[in-house]
Formats: structure tokens, C-alpha cells, sequence
């Protein structure tokens, strides 16, 4: 069984980045040219859905530049390396539940519950930031209070 690298943040960011810039820049003008081509612009539907997607597609793009930004301004040498902070993945006991959760702590634009990634930003992500293996945490959710005990902690400096 082979172990596959995930794909950090940035590189995704940028590849999406790459491909709506070379949209942006080389099919929407050919598509924008031929549906002019079709005639009368008020009644052509053509033209109308690649002005939409053109809008779409800069605005996607300037979105994706200021996200590239960011990350690029997250300096990991300054994040701790024995606490909780951008980038640490951990496991917490749910004290209320017993079970067993992994988390890791990530921006906003990079959040997704489903997969274990909790924004810095949220109420569990905020909890966790700077807690150490052993310590428990108190999370205010929409849903009610929940407890958790830091069972692993591996900050960013740790992982591959």
C-alpha cells in the first residue's frame, strides 16, 4: 500500500489560479469572438453566458490571488513547535462522546468539517490554538458545549 502526499493548500490554489488565468486569457476571448460573431448581442444567449462566465472567472481569479497571498505570508518558522497553531493536526478525545476526533487547524478558505479541517477561526479552531497534548478544551458550538482532551499533537513542523 502506497502512502500518497497530499497536495498542499498553495499548490491547489495555484493550479486553479493557472487554469482560469489561461481561460481568462486564451478560450474566453476565442468563445467571446465567435458568439459575436453570431450576430445581434442583445438577443444572443451565446455571448451573454461567456460575458457571465468571464465575470466569474476574474472575479475567481482575484480571489485566488489574494488567497495565494495569504498563505504565502503564513512564515511557519515563526508558529510554535510544541503548541497547537496553523498547520498542527489533533487528535482530541470528545470527552462528552468518548469517541476519538482528528482535526487540523487551517484558514478559512481551507476549512472543510467533513474532512478533519477546522478553521483557526472557528470556535473549535479557535479553542485549540496553543494547547498542548494533555490539555482540555472547552468548546462553545452552536450545538452546545463540548469537552475534549489533546490525546496527539503534531504541529506542522512534524508532518512531511
Amino acid at each position: 500500500m502506497t502512502e500518497e502526499k497530499e497536495v498542499s493548500t498553495k499548490e491547489r490554489v495555484i493550479a486553479e489560479l493557472k487554469a482560469l488565468e489561461y481561460e481568462m486569457t486564451v478560450e474566453l476571448p476565442k468563445v467571446l469572438r465567435t458568439a459575436a460573431s453570431l450576430g445581434d448581442l442583445s438577443e444572443n444567449s451565446e455571448y451573454k453566458m461567456a460575458r457571465e462566465r468571464q465575470d466569474y472567472v476574474r472575479a475567481r481569479v482575484f480571489q485566488l490571488r489574494e488567497q495565494v497571498a495569504k498563505l504565502a505570508a503564513i512564515d511557519t518558522s515563526r508558529l510554535p513547535h510544541d503548541r497547537a497553531s496553523y498547520g498542527s493536526t489533533l487528535t482530541l478525545k470528545d470527552l462528552n462522546r468518548g469517541e476519538e476526533v482528528t482535526y487540523r487547524l487551517v484558514t478559512p478558505e481551507e476549512s472543510d468539517f467533513e474532512k478533519g479541517l477546522i478553521s483557526t477561526s472557528s470556535p473549535i479552531g479557535k479553542s485549540l490554538l496553543n494547547k498542548e497534548e494533555g490539555d482540555e478544551v472547552r468548546v462553545l458550538t452552536p450545538n452546545g458545549v463540548r469537552n475534549f482532551e489533546v490525546i496527539t499533537l503534531k504541529t506542522i513542523h512534524d508532518q512531511d
